[in-house]
């Protein structure tokens, strides 16, 4: 069976390259059509007054979500506006359907999110509204969902917030990890010096050492939630 459309469902912008950049620009390369969806805005919860901060911050970001897009040749990104860092004021329900609207209009074979057990709340939230609004009833085209570490949050947890993030999938991305390395850079709020696990130095190090893992030069590392063949 082949599969040609994957979705990627993360919080914030950034994720989507810290978690599966590589796979992103290798799934592209192969003629998949990649669709991201980003729902939260991103930055806002880092001032003292949101409202002032807002708008300028908030397009400024997402504008960098569309050039990363671009550079990973993904089809399309979808971005909406939940608040930074607060998911939990908003009821689940209402991020649920944003995510069951998304599967309806794309028809994704599989989605990518974030570990469940991730430090970040909005990172939590993204796990269970997705595997909520990608439940396998019938009709539902969803055939396998993934989740990804997102470094500064996974294993900043300590194993404290959740399960432990145990993968057993990983995609060979030795000759997408500079696209990957390169679209971090784009986000140029976002990017920090090494030895920040954001930086293009830690991000080729993990990468090296999930390829290590399974034999290969540079993975990603994902940990299979369901597969419904």
């Amino acid at each position: 069976m082949s599969i040609d459309t994957y979705l990627v469902v993360v919080a914030h912008p950034d994720d989507e390259v810290l978690g599966c950049g590589g796979t992103i620009a290798r799934l592209a390369s192969d003629g998949c059509d990649i669709y991201i969806a980003i729902m939260g805005e991103g930055i806002t919860s880092r001032y003292a007054s949101p409202a002032e901060a807002r708008r300028e911050l908030v397009e400024q970001l997402h504008a960098r979500s569309r050039d990363v897009a671009r550079h990973l040749c993904a089809k399309e990104v979808l971005l909406f506006n939940l608040p930074d860092n607060r998911f939990d004021t908003v009821p689940l329900l209402d991020i649920v359907k944003i995510v069951e609207d998304l599967i309806t209009r794309l028809g994704p074979d599989v989605i990518y999110t974030h570990h469940a057990g991730d430090l970040n709340i909005d990172h939590q939230i993204t796990n269970r509204a997705v595997i909520t609004a990608a439940r396998p009833l019938a009709g539902c085209p969803v055939k396998e969902i993934y989740s990804f570490e997102v470094p500064s949050s996974t294993e900043w947890a300590f194993q404290q917030s959740g399960p432990v993030f145990c993968p057993n999938v990983f995609v060979d991305i030795a000759a997408t990890l500079e696209a990957k390395v390169e679209a971090m850079q784009l986000y140029e709020s976002e990017a920090r010096p090494f030895p920040h696990p954001r930086s293009p130095d830690a991000l080729r190090a993990i990468a090296r050492r999930w390829g290590v893992t399974v034999g290969v030069e540079a993975a990603e590392a994902f940990q299979l939630i369901r597969s419904v063949r």
